[in-house]
């Protein structure tokens, strides 16, 4: 399969996490429903890592690699945190689009600090997404 289906199924799935986030942080706090979901989301990632039995590639990682998976972890733990507690203050359909600010923030990042190309086709169009997200608080 190519990249973009991936992607296309990431963005499915992330919808599916907001609609099921928020019916299932009712009621419970936002830290704990981040810790509920985070052992799901644990137990399933092993699951599947054992099971094609990436797990042998373990010993050959470096430690720059491991410390920027971890950071990335912290990021990702950081991120559930906010996007849950979000979901209690507010309806999906206005945290969802905000929290897709994360796309423009990204290419900034990945330009600024990886040197990946920026043309104008792609600003302009994240910056209609930009746009559109902030229609939503309106």
């Amino acid at each position: 399969m190519t990249w973009w289906i991936y992607a296309l199924a990431s963005a499915g799935f992330a919808a599916l996490t907001a609609i099921l986030g928020k019916v299932g942080v009712e009621g419970v706090p936002s830290t704990l429903a981040t810790a509920l979901r985070t052992v799901v989301v644990l137990v399933f990632a092993w699951t599947i890592a054992l099971a094609r039995g990436e797990g042998t590639a373990l010993p050959t990682l470096s430690r720059r690699t491991l410390l920027f998976l971890a950071l990335s972890g912290v990021a990702t733990g950081l991120s559930w945190l906010a996007y849950f507690r979000a979901l209690q203050l507010a309806p999906a359909s206005r945290v969802a689009p905000i929290d897709k600010l994360s796309l423009a923030l990204t290419l900034v990042l990945a330009w600024g600090l990886l040197g990946e190309p920026m043309s104008w086709k792609l600003v302009v169009g994240v910056g209609m997404m930009v746009a559109g997200a902030l229609l939503t608080l309106g």
